[in-house]
């Protein structure tokens, strides 16, 4: 039996909205989770990891709004409490990190150091 922890991250109602819409795509294959993690590289050190994938045998599930959400245990560490939203402004349209560990980040948004 798979146990659902609590999340360590928060999605915001506007992030949720478009991940939902982005399911919602023709041609968007069911089965696959949200997958949210960091990897190795960008102008800050870290970059933030955000897309559909398969679940692979040492990811955490977690279920946000009815959302199925993947993320390696590992990566927690740099991501505890920090939300997701999503802007669609003129100047800035996509999603946004809001992240309490990041000690810096880079103009684009999507790289950090802790």
């Amino acid at each position: 039996m798979e146990t659902i922890a609590a999340a360590p991250i928060k999605l915001s109602n506007n992030a949720i909205t478009e991940v939902r819409r982005l399911m919602n795509e023709p041609g968007f294959e069911s089965g696959q989770f949200l997958r949210i993690g960091v990897k190795g590289g960008g102008c800050s050190g870290l970059s933030y990891v955000l897309g559909f994938d398969k679940k692979e045998d040492d990811d955490q599930t977690y279920e946000m709004e009815g959302i199925p959400v993947i993320m390696k245990d590992a990566h927690g560490i740099y991501l505890l409490g920090m939300e997701v939203d999503y802007s669609d402004g003129l100047n800035a349209r996509g999603f946004v990190f809001n992240n309490p560990n990041a000690s810096s980040s880079c103009g684009c948004g999507s790289s950090f150091a802790v």
